[in-house]
């Protein structure tokens, strides 16, 4: 399933499958947002797949958010799938955005 960005809101809606053949190309567009914004946030509560290349881009991108002082939200704990691949590191994951 190719993946897709939705903005809706505010908020960048993913769905489909964010794997290794797409994890480079959403981290380049995630990161040209943060540079251009102080504020990013994600919802990958419709992502089907996540794999640890996955879970390793948004991991960088939270974590340089961080350090360059902005905010970024991933919205997703819903997600079983999502949620056990993150495993211990999931508190980077919000139940929902208020």
């Amino acid at each position: 399933m190719a993946l897709q960005i939705t903005k809706n809101q505010g908020i960048f809606e993913i769905k489909g499958n964010i794997v290794a053949e797409n994890s480079k190309s959403l981290q380049h567009h995630f990161e040209k947002l943060l540079f251009n914004s102080d504020k990013v946030i994600l919802c990958i509560d419709k992502v089907k797949k996540i794999d640890a290349s996955g879970v390793t881009v948004l991991t960088k991108l939270f974590r340089n958010a961080v350090k360059n002082n902005k905010i970024f939200y991933i919205i997703g704990k819903e997600n079983k799938k999502v949620c056990n691949a993150f495993g211990n590191i999931n508190y980077m994951l919000r139940s929902d955005f208020v």
